[in-house]
């Protein structure tokens, strides 16, 4: 790619977020897509408010969102949605967010898909409940969440929501089966951090392994593995 290749990114926040949350995150972002021949323009964006709102207001928008039945961008993402508008000339709009955020990133791609803009967006959530994925979407959207040792999840957020639905199996007749996993994210990607729900970004001693691999590394591993084959996908904005 040439450096003249230009990428608008949104980082959504969840609830309770401080402005500093990201902060490392879009440095180191930023100099991976710079090295992969692009120029992004990383903003961050709070759709369910920053730290001084009432966090049971928060939590009621962000449990609103998580309904199959969500519609125009869902309560978070109609509050950012004109920020997001602005860039409906486009051709890819990456959305990455962290536990509500990745609810209120979904549901903007969503109503960008259809509503019919012409923007191929990636969804990319971090920490965040399960929220059903339409078929359309399924392969825009990837899923990173924290794992122990074990390989067992640890993150209690991520244990919310449901990606589950009803299929019909035919064994002579048919017969309804519940699948966990029928409106799943394309890819779902476990990542082994120290701490809990708020420390996929961390970089200090105190979140880093005895490989010397802090948290904040293990994440943008995780999202650049999620992210080269949709860069590759099409030509970028010049």
């Amino acid at each position: 790619m040439q450096a003249s290749q230009s990428l608008k990114v949104f980082l959504l926040a969840g609830v309770k977020t401080s402005p500093s949350a990201f902060h490392a995150l879009e440095q180191r972002l930023q100099q991976k897509l710079i090295e992969k021949g692009i120029a992004p323009d990383i903003e961050m964006l709070f759709p369910y408010g920053e730290m001084d709102r009432n966090l049971l207001l928060q939590l009621f928008e962000v449990r609103a969102d998580l309904s199959h039945y969500t519609f125009d961008a869902g309560i978070g993402g109609r509050k950012v949605w004109n920020r997001i508008k602005d860039y409906y000339h486009e051709q890819k709009l990456l959305m990455i967010g962290h536990s509500g955020g990745g609810v209120a990133a979904y549901q903007i791609a969503r109503k960008i898909y259809e509503d019919n803009y012409p923007i191929n967006t990636k969804v990319i959530q971090i920490g965040s409940p399960k929220t059903r994925i339409i078929p359309q979407l399924r392969e825009r959207v990837s899923y990173i969440h924290s794992i122990d040792e074990q390989g067992k999840t640890k993150d209690p957020i991520t244990k919310l929501g449901s990606w589950g639905g009803w299929s019909v199996e035919y064994r002579g007749m048919p017969i309804p089966r519940w699948d966990a996993r029928k409106y799943a994210p394309g890819r779902i990607l476990g990542v082994n951090t120290l701490g809990g729900h708020a420390d996929y970004f961390r970089h200090s001693s105190q979140f880093t392994d005895e490989l010397s691999s802090c948290n904040l590394d293990k994440t943008l591993g995780r999202i650049e593995g999620c992210l080269n084959e949709w860069l590759q996908s099409a030509t970028l904005k010049r």
